[in-house]
């Protein structure tokens, strides 16, 4: 469906059966994903930008302790929490990326200070940490992120020794965040956040704060935001592989989600999903999961959150 302006957000895909979350959480959930997008929506409708409008989402996103990334992200083997986020402007190809983020309680707004006020694309760890410092940027103390939920899904994998990749018992409030937009100027942009997987050893990072893995924008293409396994969304640059599909086999944002999604992703048993919208608006939300949190509207498309079908 053609939009003047659309938005689409996700919380995150994965084996997430129903009957873990009961009719009151799965409510609750839908219900924030729900008044997210009717904010963007709301955002763009007045004419604010794709990149002021996925910022912002993921923003809220990240407050959210439903989610993997900023308040409620997981805990890596130490006992603490690294975060990664990335940002980028359809129009320009601009991006900011961090990994290792352990003070900022908003990477996605380090991401776009990067992108905006250095000359770089992507920064990591003490360097990054230090960039925050010197523009000023809030810190809060790593405990900020810890929930009772996310430190008890660690003891379960430090019991296991492994690191968790899938949604179990204690793990179904789950998932990295995003968002993708189109603006009434013609602009698309997305943003990635995430709190990585849990028990993750050795700086490991994913695909989240990957400039064409787990997030790109090109304006003659499409917006996209990944989540999911992250290790798989590198190996075949899912972002980017959708993008370039539409520009050079000529396909359809849905057929080349779907091929990506469906097709490249499983056939090395990748699975997770990706948020898109193309440079006329249209949207898809495409996941080889169980379920996948997520929300999406446009000037001719109502608000919408669904987890599962």
């Amino acid at each position: 469906m053609l939009n003047k302006y659309s938005i689409a957000i996700h919380g995150g895909a994965g084996a997430m059966s129903k009957g873990k979350l009961t009719p009151e959480q799965e409510s609750e959930i839908t219900t924030v994903l729900k008044n997210i997008v009717e904010d963007g929506l709301a955002s763009l409708k007045e004419g604010a930008s794709a990149l002021d409008v996925v910022q912002v989402a993921v923003n809220m996103l990240e407050d959210c302790v439903w989610f993997n990334a900023g308040k409620g992200a997981v805990f890596n083997h130490a006992g603490t929490h690294e975060l990664d986020a990335s940002i980028m402007c359809g129009k320009t190809l601009d991006a900011g990326a961090v990994s290792g983020i352990r003070y900022s309680p908003n990477p996605i707004n380090v991401a776009r200070a990067v992108m905006d006020n250095s000359p770089h694309v992507y920064l990591g760890g003490e360097g990054a940490e230090q960039f925050v410092r010197d523009i000023g940027l809030v810190e809060v103390d790593n405990t900020y992120f810890s929930t009772e939920m996310r430190y008890q899904q660690l003891q379960s994998a430090l019991k296991a020794q492994e690191v968790i990749l899938e949604p179990t018992q204690n793990d179904y409030k789950y998932g990295t965040v995003g968002a993708v937009a189109f603006d009434k100027h013609g602009n698309l942009a997305a943003a990635t956040s995430t709190g990585g997987i849990t028990n993750k050893q050795y700086g490991r990072i994913g695909d989240s704060p990957v400039i064409g893995a787990g997030t790109y924008a090109n304006n003659q293409t499409c917006a996209v935001s990944a989540t999911g396994h992250g290790e798989h969304f590198l190996r075949h640059v899912v972002a980017h592989n959708i993008s370039s599909r539409m520009a050079l086999a000529h396909e359809s944002l849905e057929q080349a989600a779907n091929h990506v999604i469906f097709t490249d992703l499983k056939s090395t048993g990748g699975s997770g999903g990706v948020i898109a919208v193309d440079h006329q608006g249209n949207i898809v939300l495409p996941f080889n999961t169980e379920g996948m949190y997520r929300g999406w509207g446009g000037s001719n498309q109502p608000a919408q959150a669904k987890i599962y079908e």
